[in-house]
């Protein structure tokens, strides 16, 4: 078993709204990761009088203690529980009910000896490597396929399609929504080794277009996670002309985990 994490914040000084852990069974038979996503708000009320990193840190925090000490509880459940536990946290302080209200995109992966569960909810990633090399992307390409004129207002994305049945869901409030999820489960021996990446990592692919996924692992496992987070820095830096940032922000929160099983 090898592990490895990088997480940066968008820039210094910024608080970093990703959370990421890895927890090992005391057996050391099995382990699990988990890697969440803050989503920025825009200005304006959030209904919220907590910060995105307290949300995600409260999330992330229960969600390493269910999928490590629970084995048997199916992963959406986990999240489900996760969410149910982290809300009633600030539901006496807090309109939950907003469409602002903190929330996160989800990667779960969980290894024992006999299998390989895996869940994604919204825009980050998870590979998975084969035995023979061979890279495989679990995505939750729900976003990605709206159309950009029906992203272009925040007000009508949080009216018409944020954790709407045709658009795109998060970990928010609605314990329902774990339930949304990519999920799936593989056989232990298929699956030699995974990384997990928030979409400020996933840029070097889906922004950037240096290489595909397959070659995104492979740079992640030959030269380590923080190559991937420097390579995606420096190519945002040397976007002075926004052909490929276009109007998103030119920095992320860029997180990566890797482990060999």
């Amino acid at each position: 078993m090898r592990t490895e994490l990088v997480s940066e914040p968008s820039s210094p000084g910024l608080p970093n709204e990703d959370f990421a852990s890895v927890g090992l069974a005391a057996s050391g038979q099995g382990g699990a990761l988990v890697v969440l996503d803050g989503v920025t708000p825009p200005r304006g009320a959030s209904g919220c009088r907590h910060s995105v990193p307290w949300f995600t840190a409260h999330l992330g925090g229960a969600l390493t203690d269910l999928t490590v000490s629970l084995p048997d509880v199916p992963l959406t459940e986990a999240l489900s529980r996760a969410i149910a536990a982290t809300a009633d946290a600030h539901a006496v302080t807090c309109d939950l009910s907003h469409p602002r209200t903190p929330q996160a995109t989800v990667v779960l992966a969980r290894w024992s000896p006999e299998a390989v569960e895996y869940l994604v909810l919204s825009d980050s990633a998870l590979l998975l490597e084969s035995p023979d090399g061979t890279v495989t992307a679990r995505l939750d390409d729900r976003l990605a396929r709206l159309p950009r004129s029906a992203l272009a207002s925040a007000a009508r994305v949080d009216a018409e399609l944020r954790n709407k049945e045709g658009g795109f869901f998060t970990a928010a409030a609605d314990p329902a929504v774990a339930a949304r999820a990519v999920t799936g489960v593989l056989p232990r021996g298929e699956v030699r080794a995974l990384a997990a990446l928030t979409d400020g990592a996933a840029r070097w692919v889906e922004t950037f277009g240096e290489g595909d996924w397959a070659d995104c692992f492979r740079g992640v496992r030959k030269q380590g996670a923080r190559w991937l987070v420097d390579r995606v820095r420096e190519l945002e830096r040397a976007d002075t002309g926004r052909r490929f940032l276009g109007r998103g922000k030119t920095h992320d929160d860029a997180t990566v985990v890797y482990a060999e099983l």
